[in-house]
């Protein structure tokens, strides 16, 4: 059974007696609306953890537009339904005064691979994202944290953070869940109309041919163009980055020199969709 925790002192004292026992923690941050992409996660840490603590919370600092924190899907029932069969052991899911009680006054901020790309679009997401992320490790004192890959610059701001500020944790990067048709699980996909989930996943189809027409050497610029010219005549709207970027440091890539990332932000209809994947 799933126990419900609401509170960092009721955590805390869970954790601590479990570390006790020589038991290792592994940690799922999510903000709920949960699919397969994140049961994968909490399948691996269960895999890689002697006790698995999921937490769900939907973090204000990191949303720059209000009306996309008010149209994010929650559905705290169903995602305990979830985790229940899949045996974590603790669902966290805090309320805001708890992560962020009054007077609370400190930012995270990590400069760097958090500038372009999601930075650029959404200014302040990782501000929030390295704040609320910090709390959790402190919240949970987990040792190890599991991560998707369909965020990738999340993932990299995350790394990043924990080895400048030496929090005891291993980050541990998961593959991207995808539904059969290649679009990347993602909560917001349910907001997509019919039509437009029928369409949605030409985004992944476009991002693999770029990737295979610059591994076959094909300019970079040129294959990418390609993509772009692609997703409009197909009916996605505004694009606002596709690029490819290095693994490490996500720096902008003229050449397939080192190992690189190929990331994009697309919108269809109101929805954002964002991916990724290995070239």
């Amino acid at each position: 059974m799933t126990q419900v925790i609401r509170t960092s002192a009721e955590l805390q004292e869970k954790v601590a007696g479990w570390k006790r026992s020589g038991m290792l923690v592994g940690v799922v941050p999510t903000m709920g609306a949960l699919h397969d992409g994140h049961l994968s996660l909490a399948r691996a840490a269960r895999a890689q953890s002697d006790r698995v603590i999921v937490t769900i919370f939907v973090n204000p600092m990191q949303f720059n537009n209000p009306e996309d924190l008010k149209k994010y899907p929650r559905d705290e029932a169903h995602d305990l339904a979830l985790l229940q069969a899949e045996g974590v052991d603790v669902l966290f899911a805090p309320g805001v005064d708890e992560v962020y009680p009054d007077g609370f006054a400190t930012t995270v901020s990590v400069t760097g691979v958090s500038e372009p790309l999601e930075g650029a679009f959404r200014p302040g997401h990782f501000d929030g994202v390295a704040t609320v992320v910090s709390k959790l490790f402190g919240m949970t004192q987990a040792g190890r944290a599991f991560f998707g890959e369909k965020d990738w610059q999340q993932l990299q701001v995350v790394r990043r953070l924990v080895a400048d500020l030496n929090i005891p944790v291993r980050i541990i990067g998961c593959p991207t869940i995808r539904e059969a048709d290649g679009l990347a699980m993602s909560s917001r996909n349910v907001r997509l109309s019919a039509a437009e989930r029928a369409l949605a996943p030409q985004l992944h189809a476009q991002m693999q041919a770029a990737a295979e027409a610059i591994r076959a050497g094909t300019q970079i610029e040129q294959a990418l163009e390609a993509a772009r010219v692609a997703l409009a005549g197909a009916g996605f709207g505004q694009e606002e980055y596709l690029e490819l970027r290095s693994v490490e440091g996500l720096r902008p890539l003229t050449s397939l020199s080192e190992p690189a990332r190929l990331l994009a932000a697309v919108w269809l209809g109101d929805v954002r969709l964002i991916d990724n994947i290995a070239v």
